[in-house]
């Protein structure tokens, strides 16, 4: 999605002259790279974004920084229609330079150029085109404007780089009636850490963001950084609004239902984790993507934010451990929050598990392993002996590596006291749920407890896609094949193998090769 507009339609531009072939290449290599790295684990990435935001497309200011030249046109005459003699020819538009905004003098205004465009907007219309090849520019695919528009492109490219004054900028523009400007805005946000989004926090304009979260026409994923913005500046008051949305049985009013739990806990701090535990921690038929969504909010607060201390949200994080089904969601929680005082419990677990919570299994290998204290060992070498299948997948599957603990190192009501000096793991939740996944597929002929992994590491629903889907009210017992995967102990990059790099490496030589020929077929074709 990130490359929705940029990369690939300027390889497309590129590969329909010989001229543009190499820097095609070259462009290709940039999307296969690219992909690659939306591929790869996603723990090998930092996590910088809003923790509950997710990026529709590159925004302006990103794509304009990642071309030669740009510039604001206006449409002085359409394309011309197939000829019926050569059906397959594409026609170019006229435009006119009405703005440079990046680029040599020789894009002055009133400049005349040509460009693709197959759309429908009439004579006069605004353009924002971009282009690549300094020499011999190759324009991609224009986008209609508005006047508006025209005004936002050229203030936010004067916009510092980051910082409140940046997003106070955007902020004006969420919810804007053109659409196009509301995306670009929320895209904004959506790439900028927690850290400054609060940094906004005095800025912020709350009553607009109480009524966006109550307004049934707003998108679930522009619902969750609302939400998260109401975290940030929000007024005791609020948080009853949030509580009401949260024991509401309209999905509808719930939607974003994990930054609206966070929002909540971070307004009311630790007073507020009852309600959490009572409607999606403790009732064992609680709705599995709700019950996930408040272990996602517990992760933000335990890595984000100060509010609710980790003891207390260890203390919820417990209860799911009466509920073996989905005891291995948090498991790898307890162990990255180096909650050492619980390993008799999850050993049992271990012991009890059935054919219906085998997965648990090597959740508790992993945190056995991540354990620094000499009772882990020991425990290790019993299980080895109960199931040494399980144990020889969490070491082959899921290596340890060793990292510091984030946000503070206090372990939490923990009856065994950390040795001085050591570290727990540090795991990236969402980089072990691929990883998870992919892993567990692998091994999922070796045996039936295989096959219950497999159907366990299922990727988590998307809040929208729970929120209007039947099967997000199933409860979990009756859907495996729709959970989410705990995620494991850490896997840092240098604990990968050479058999994953040498696979990812054929992966991008298979995708850079298709990617190239088929462009060059494209551009034998065109020219």
């Amino acid at each position: 999605m990130l490359l929705k507009r940029g990369i690939v339609s300027r390889v497309a531009t590129l590969a329909m002259t010989g001229a543009g072939r190499t820097r095609a290449f070259l462009l290709s290599v940039s999307l296969v790279a690219a992909v690659l790295v939306g591929l790869a684990p996603l723990g090998a990435r930092q996590a910088t974004a809003c923790p509950f935001c997710a990026a529709v497309s590159l925004t302006f200011c990103e794509e304009i920084a990642g071309a030669d030249a740009a510039v604001i046109a206006k449409l002085v005459k359409a394309a011309p229609q197939p000829s019926a003699d050569n059906p397959g020819d594409i026609g170019k538009a006229r435009f006119e330079v009405v703005e440079r905004l990046k680029g040599d003098k020789s894009l002055a205004v009133g400049k005349r150029f040509e460009a693709v465009y197959f759309g429908d907007s009439p004579v006069g219309s605004l353009m924002l085109i971009t282009g690549v090849d300094p020499a011999n520019i190759n324009w991609s695919t224009p986008i209609a404007i508005t006047p508006k528009a025209r005004v936002y492109l050229t203030q936010a490219l004067k916009l510092p780089k980051e910082g409140a004054d940046r997003l106070a900028f955007f902020q004006d523009y969420l919810e804007d009636s053109d659409e196009l400007l509301a995306r670009d805005a929320y895209d904004e946000f959506a790439k900028t850490p927690y850290a400054g989004v609060k940094d906004l926090k005095d800025r912020i304009n709350h009553d607009k963001l109480i009524a966006w979260i109550q307004d049934p026409k707003v998108a679930p994923s522009r619902r969750r950084l609302y939400l998260t913005m109401v975290g940030v500046c929000g007024q005791p008051q609020d948080a009853a609004l949030l509580e009401k949305m949260i024991r509401s049985d309209d999905r509808q009013v719930k939607s974003g239902l994990d930054a609206l739990i966070a929002a909540y806990l971070t307004l009311k701090g630790p007073d507020g984790m009852p309600l959490v535990e009572e409607l999606f921690l403790k009732k064992q038929d609680a709705d599995y993507a709700e019950t996930y969504s408040a272990i996602m909010a517990l992760r933000f607060h335990g890595q984000e934010e100060q509010s609710v201390p980790r003891a207390r949200l260890l203390e919820g994080l417990h209860y799911m451990l009466d509920r073996p089904q989905l005891a291995d969601l948090v498991i790898a929680d307890l162990a990255r929050w180096q909650d050492w005082g619980i390993m008799d419990r999850l050993v049992e677990l271990f012991k009890n598990a059935t054919d219906e919570t085998s997965w648990v299994r090597v959740p508790v290998i992993n945190y056995l392993q991540a354990c620094p204290l000499p009772k882990a060992k020991v425990y290790l070498a019993e299980l080895a002996k109960l199931d040494p299948e399980s144990v020889k997948k969490a070491t082959n599957l899921f290596p340890i590596g060793a990292a510091p603990a984030a946000r503070d190192k206090s372990p939490a009501a923990s009856s065994d006291s950390k040795p001085s000096g050591q570290d727990a793991s540090e795991q990236d939740a969402v980089k072990q749920d691929a990883l998870k996944k992919d892993a567990l597929k692998k091994g999922a002929a070796t045996s039936d407890a295989a096959n219950k992994n497999e159907s366990a590491a299922a990727g988590p629903p998307s809040d929208s896609a729970a929120a209007n889907s039947p099967a997000a009210s199933t409860p979990p017992s009756s859907t495996r094949l729709s959970r989410a995967p705990a995620p494991s102990i850490s896997v840092h990059s240098s604990a990968i193998g050479a058999p994953h790099l040498l696979g990812w490496m054929a992966l991008a030589g298979c995708l850079l090769g298709a990617s190239f020929w088929a462009i060059l077929g494209g551009g034998r074709k065109a020219s």
